[in-house]
């Protein structure tokens, strides 16, 4: 369990004694919560920028976890936000306030730093203690008895997971469940219509936002004082509410709560399930922890299991605020209900906390209940039979005590896994420690703290701590990193390893290329994963990882070849050596998608050869022997691929790119004169000799591209301004017919020859070559210079580091065009030296143009492609030149 990164409110390193003196000032309960795109949501009592605590409130910011100091402000609440959850999908976000306002977020047009209010409504007077966002019925679970199956039809399957909420036909509803402190349930939709009649006004300035459909009810029979309260999901689309009043000697009570939407109305049916008392524990007997803190259950989409956090009352005198202890702050952990409460108490007599030992001290306590089925003897004329007549036993599901952690500070925050099977239960408490325990038995696994980063500072005179106290925790979607928000609103990222084993062990290269299949299938962003990667795994787990999507049907290939191409330049990413075939990969993906617009643009000239379309037939003339881009349009039907002229201009710049990508491969082919010759495999590129990925030992790429260059001939034909442009020592000279004759000599013969390598050798005294993907300053977390840094970072909200700048050096070709403007990376244009506004990718740092000038059908679609994420799959963001 190590901390990777704190970022720190900018004034805190700058005036440090000012900002001491004026702690309170920032000071207050905060949540953060983290999204399954790895983009965190958190709240602060003051903006992040204010130093003097005069906005006072509650802010609601958001960054992505690999760039968090870009941190970007949703919206401001006059009231405490007190519920703040994602949805599955990672795109929109919940607010729930202690004045009864709710709001669904969303990013506008996916640009993580302009945000739109899809809706709100209001529950008067209510208090809401939490919230959860309706269940859109889609659920990959992983086989753990097929785990080590070839095919991901066979490790991952489809569970039958009904929505929470349905329209007609079954479309699932959006929405959200909330609960309040008074007892009451109840439910906000986004309706069809975009723009009601009504609209709520939002506190945070920013407008008007259209009202929610709103429907609420009791929880139970009566309305009574809830403390504290947790939902998760049911497979038959329903929701299980766990509540306590706050108080051990009144019972834990569960709910079934289903929401059925009729006519535009919602209708909320609660009903009662079976409720438990906590004396049922040994170490909760002593009647020492009569304050229930938190409930949680353990996987959001399984009710089965449910934790429980208690706290002492501290004794006479003891002062409220944290107090720094050693790191680790926990005690002996017993499991089972027979364990007798004498064992604790002479395992943790050594253990205290101001002087306070656990035992009768200011300490929580921490239990994990299970509902079970069984056996319950009754009368024999009352028991059931079964189709042979024998009797059978009657079964009762009922909460039984599992196991439980007693802890030598009162349980501030306990969060779990969001995926199964869990293995981690996450315990923040009130000394600044972080306790990492297992799940079945509540066994310490690994524990750190918040003041390790301060201890080596000398204390204030008049400092009452070293450092803030925790105030929320959050786990990744995956399980691999734990985000701890503290009082100030900053931000505490830890590292927990190891994941394949929580009983101990290194994280193996099986265990990680499931988690990455896993993402491949289901769409997770696996950056959590990547983080915790050692530098020498990458290259055996891409090299496997990439042997396991080989071995897919080819539609099950064709479906996530994007992403699996996103997955795998991630992981190239991580190492200096990997930068190479990161570009070469990415050079890759941009060719798949070129070639797919192109090809979409070709319509058959006759009805009857629907069967086989322009493209088909341009496959396979390619399958012969020819080196003359000239004699191919001979076996081609040119009305085929006719397009519109205008289509054709707004292509010019991708038409180029194409060009440019074949002219530098085979720049660069005289380079492998002393490598091993190139191995003829179709869909791989890696070689044992040259292992990774190269695009010159990818053959389909090859021909991919001699395809386009045929393409590019024939709308040469119709229209000669959307040819490329090249800078050449002879006018005479054919760029495009040289270009598709020395790729067509590279793929047909089995090794490049020597009379090859040398016309490669005079490419750069015939034609300029472009530097195809000019090298781009990268600052964040998930690059090569993380793992040369003495953890943790410190980082400050809105300063970049200079200590994680990294530039890849890809060695261009010699007598390679040198330029320092800025390169669009989804256009393939230049927008000069320093743009003013420009959209950056948070994860590879890529630039694109805000809006496209050209506005043609297949630009359109072409933008349209790249609007939701870059192309490595990260977030936008727009920058803005000072």
């Amino acid at each position: 369990m190590d901390l990777v990164y704190s970022v720190l409110r900018k004034h805190t390193a700058n005036n440090q004694k000012s900002f001491q003196n004026y702690e309170c000032l920032h000071e207050g309960h905060t949540l953060c919560a983290v999204s399954s795109k790895n983009t965190v949501a958190f709240t602060t009592t003051t903006e992040l920028e204010d130093a003097s605590g005069k906005s006072w409130g509650s802010h609601v910011y958001v960054a992505d976890l690999n760039t968090p100091w870009h941190s970007h402000k949703v919206t401001s609440n006059r009231a405490g936000v007190t519920a703040l959850e994602w949805d599955l999908p990672g795109e929109k976000l919940l607010l729930a306030d202690a004045a009864g306002l709710v709001q669904i977020w969303s990013c506008r047009e996916h640009v993580l730093n302009d945000w739109l209010c899809l809706g709100a409504a209001t529950f008067s007077g209510e208090h809401i203690l939490a919230a959860a966002f309706f269940h859109n019925g889609k659920k990959i679970s992983v086989c753990a008895e097929k785990k080590d199956a070839v095919f991901y039809t066979e490790k991952f399957t489809h569970v039958r997971f009904a929505p929470s909420v349905r329209h007609f036909g079954g479309r699932p509803v959006e929405g959200c469940l909330v609960i309040s402190t008074t007892g009451m349930v109840g439910v906000a939709a986004l309706t069809q219509e975009t723009a009601p009649a009504g609209a709520l006004p939002l506190t945070g300035g920013s407008g008007m936002a259209p009202l929610l459909a709103t429907a609420s009810d009791s929880l139970g029979s009566t309305r009574h004082r809830i403390a504290a309260a947790d939902v998760c999901y049911g497979k038959n689309g329903h929701f299980l509410v766990a509540v306590s009043s706050g108080s051990a000697s009144l019972p834990i009570q569960c709910y079934r709560v289903s929401v059925k939407q009729s006519e535009e109305k919602c209708v909320i049916v609660s009903q009662a399930l079976p409720s438990f008392f906590l004396q049922s524990s040994p170490a909760a007997a002593e009647g020492l922890y009569r304050h229930v803190a938190q409930l949680k259950f353990v996987v959001r989409e399984d009710a089965d299991s449910l934790v429980v956090a208690s706290n002492a009352d501290p004794p006479p005198g003891t002062p409220t605020n944290c107090t720094p202890n050693s790191v680790y702050g926990g005690c002996y952990t017993s499991s089972g209900s027979s364990s007798s409460s004498s064992s604790v108490s002479s395992s943790s007599g050594g253990m205290s906390v101001n002087g306070n030992s656990c035992n009768g001290g200011a300490g929580g306590l921490v239990e994990i209940w299970e509902l079970r089925e069984k056996p319950l003897p009754i009368h024999k004329l009352f028991q059931p039979k079964n189709h042979t007549n024998s009797v059978e036993p009657y079964k009762t599901v009922l909460w039984q005590h599992q196991s439980h952690f007693v802890a030598s500070s009162p349980v501030v925050c306990v969060t779990t896994s969001k995926l199964p099977p869990p293995f981690y239960v996450m315990v923040a408490l009130a000394d600044g420690t972080l306790h990492c325990l297992h799940r079945d038995s509540l066994k310490p696994v690994a524990s750190s703290s918040l003041n390790l980063m301060r201890q080596e500072e000398p204390p204030a005179a008049k400092q009452q701590r070293l450092s803030p106290c925790v105030s929320h925790l959050d786990m990744s979607w995956l399980g691999c990193v734990l985000l701890a928000a503290d009082t100030l609103g900053q931000l505490h990222l830890y590292r927990l390893t190891p994941v394949a084993d929580p009983g101990g062990g290194s994280m193996t290269v099986p265990h990680v290329v499931r988690l990455l299949e896993y993402c491949l299938v289901t769409g997770l962003d696996c950056w959590d994963l990547l983080v915790c990667l050692r530098p020498g795994l990458v290259d055996a787990v891409a090299d496997r990882f990439s042997d396991g999507f080989n071995r897919q049907l080819a539609p099950v290939q064709q479906y996530h070849y994007v992403h699996f191409l996103n997955i795998k330049t991630s992981l190239y990413r991580l190492t200096v050596s990997g930068q190479s075939k990161a570009a070469d990969l990415t050079s890759l993906l941009m060719l798949h998608s070129v070639a797919t617009a192109f090809k979409s643009l070709l319509r058959p000239s006759d009805l009857s050869s629907h069967d086989k379309g322009p493209a088909d037939s341009l496959a396979a003339v390619m399958t012969e022997p020819l080196a003359d881009v000239d004699k191919v349009l001979f076996h081609l039907e040119a009305k085929e691929f006719t397009v519109e002229h205008s289509t054709l201009q707004s292509l010019q710049q991708l038409i180029q790119w194409v060009a440019d990508l074949a002219l530098a491969l085979l720049a660069r082919l005289p380079e492998q004169r002393g490598n091993s010759t190139p191995a003829t495999k179709p869909s791989g590129g890696c070689s044992p000799a040259s292992p990774g990925y190269e695009l010159l030992r990818d053959y389909k790429a090859l021909n991919t591209l001699r395809e386009l260059l045929v393409v590019v001939r024939i709308w040469g034909l119709l229209r000669q301004s959307c040819l490329p442009v090249f800078v050449r020592s002879a006018d005479s000279l054919d760029v495009l017919a040289l270009l598709f004759k020395l790729l067509s000599r590279l793929v047909q013969a089995p090794e490049p020859d020597e009379a090859l390598l040398d016309d490669c050798c005079l490419l750069p005294n015939q034609v300029m070559v472009p530097t195809l993907q000019p090298p781009v300053r990268m600052v964040a977390v998930a690059s090569p210079v993380l793992f040369y840094q003495s953890l943790p970072i410190q980082l400050e909200f809105g300063t970049e580091p200079d200590c994680l700048h990294f530039v890849p050096d890809l060695s261009p070709v010699e007598g390679a065009m040198q330029t320092e403007q800025t390169l669009d990376s989804i256009r393939h244009i230049y927008l000069g030296k320093q743009p003013l506004v420009v959209k950056q990718c948070c994860r590879c740092g890529g630039k694109a143009q805000l809006h496209s000038v050209v506005r043609t059908a297949a630009i359109r679609a072409w933008d349209q492609r790249w609007t939701r994420s870059c192309r490595c799959g990260g977030y936008w963001h727009i920058q803005r030149s000072l």
